[in-house]
């Protein structure tokens, strides 16, 4: 997919420079923090700077928000690995806390390292030819913790304060304002505009700072450490393998494994994007219009990659961003639509997209079985099999844009009905390893399932 990539961006990154006036090809890397043995409990206050005491103090300060009733930590719960605590699609944010968003909550643990947003970033595996990636949301729009931090600070369907003016009123008269003024100077709420900048930098430094946001405690981190406790068992070591064979999971040409930018410990991400058109979610309000597609890096959220005219050729339409894997077994929301709901079904989405299509995406004009088969999976969106018709594959993304849908495997575009790159095996022991990613692993009492034992 990069390869084609390569190509079509060098042809026409010029043009939307021209049109847009983003600034690709930066790459400011933020620092990174130094791996930390444990984060059971955050960093504490002596050892954060200033700027990240109030970032600490803001991230839990719910009347922040224009409803009075939601702070940063309520969608990035900390008891969650700084996800959502439940398993909506979206999340209710807005004046009265009922308004859904477009997307779902991601994690904000491990983003320390992650460069700006590049048309053209490098990978950083060494071997895959440069394609978009970096930045921070699905669609890469924000390029900093800063710029990141503001967005859900003024989105209407989130925190939903009208002006930045809003923001800084309220810090103003906290219990944490004398701090704020220790931190950026006792003149730091004269100016609105800077004040509010220092805010979202002081977000940004208690997530930079505070080890909780990035502890590399999990079992993988003391099996790449060799340290005691971090052995594998049989099911993990095999899962591993599905995990890095191009031939089965293939999942680390998206999710790299080795070492990340400078010197850090595994991110499984290459911070890349790619399109691979999971099913539309209902359960979005957006997609109750019809006529509504998000397609990520080119729309409708992002502004500045979108197509010169409608349906006209883009090769950012439907890419969204490859997360990081640390912690995606205690996740119960998956994708950018938040569309699935368990770490098995998410892999068999990869799995059989193309070998069995009927189970992920509606069929049209089929007529439905009073019961089901037994050999029609459980595991996918749709419960009901069908006789004939027509399955709506891709049917959130626009036909003009399927040509941008990723072909590595295992969403490798093979025959409906033909043998899935994995096996149910496979499936098991890639469950059994991306289980290792989990933080907080303690081997004297996290004892191995007996699934994953061989």
């Amino acid at each position: 997919m990069r390869q084609n990539l390569f190509i079509l961006i060098s042809a026409i990154v010029i043009v939307l420079v021209a049109c847009s006036g983003s600034n690709n090809g930066v790459k400011n890397v933020m620092p990174a923090a130094a791996p930390a043995k444990s984060a059971k409990s955050a960093k504490s206050a002596k050892s954060l700077s200033l700027a990240a005491q109030v970032g600490q103090q803001m991230f839990f300060d719910r009347t922040l928000s224009g409803s009075g009733k939601m702070a940063c930590a309520t969608c990035h719960d900390p008891k969650f690995a700084y996800g959502p605590p439940n398993d909506l699609a979206v999340q209710l944010g807005g004046p009265t806390l009922t308004d859904g968003g477009a997307r779902a909550v991601p994690s904000l643990r491990y983003k320390e390292n992650t460069p700006a947003y590049a048309d053209l970033l490098d990978n950083p595996d060494g071997i895959s030819v440069p394609g978009p990636g970096g930045g921070f949301n699905w669609d890469g729009r924000a390029n900093s913790l800063v710029e990141q931090a503001k967005i859900p600070l003024m989105d209407p369907h989130e925190m939903a304060n009208t002006r930045p003016a809003d923001v800084v009123a309220k810090i103003r008269t906290s219990t944490y304002a004398p701090l704020f003024l220790q931190a950026f100077g006792s003149t730091a709420f004269a100016n609105t505009d800077a004040a509010f900048t220092n805010a979202t930098a002081a977000l940004q430094a208690f997530q930079l700072e505070d080890v909780s946001f990035h502890p590399y405690n999990s079992k993988f981190d003391l099996y790449a450490g060799n340290k005691i406790g971090g052995t594998l068992t049989v099911a993990e070591s095999r899962g591993l393998n599905v995990f890095s064979d191009p031939k089965t999971g293939n999942c680390a040409s998206c999710h790299y494994q080795g070492a990340g930018l400078n010197g850090s410990s595994a991110l499984f991400t290459d911070f890349s994007y790619e399109a691979i058109s999971v099913p539309r979610n209902p359960a979005i309000p957006a997609n109750s219009d019809p006529a509504y597609f998000d397609m990520g890096v080119c729309g409708t959220i992002r502004t500045d990659h979108l197509p010169i005219s409608t349906d006209a050729p883009n090769p950012f339409c439907g890419m969204f961003k490859a997360p990081s894997m640390r912690n995606v077994a205690t996740r119960t929301t998956f994708f950018h639509n938040g569309v699935m709901h368990s770490l098995q079904q998410v892999i068999q989405f990869y799995n059989t997209r193309d070998t069995i299509p009927q189970i992920w995406y509606p069929t049209v004009g089929g007529v439905a079985k009073r019961v089901n088969d037994k050999n029609f999976p459980t595991y996918g969106l749709i419960k009901t099999q069908y006789v004939g018709g027509k399955v709506q594959k891709y049917n959130d993304l626009k036909a003009a844009y399927r040509t941008n849908i990723d072909t590595q495997l295992p969403l490798d575009g093979r025959a409906a009905g033909s043998a899935p790159p994995m096996s149910d095996q496979n499936v098991a022991d890639l469950i059994c390893f991306l289980g290792t990613l989990s933080d907080d692993y303690d081997p004297a009492k996290t004892p191995t399932s007996a699934t994953c034992a061989n």
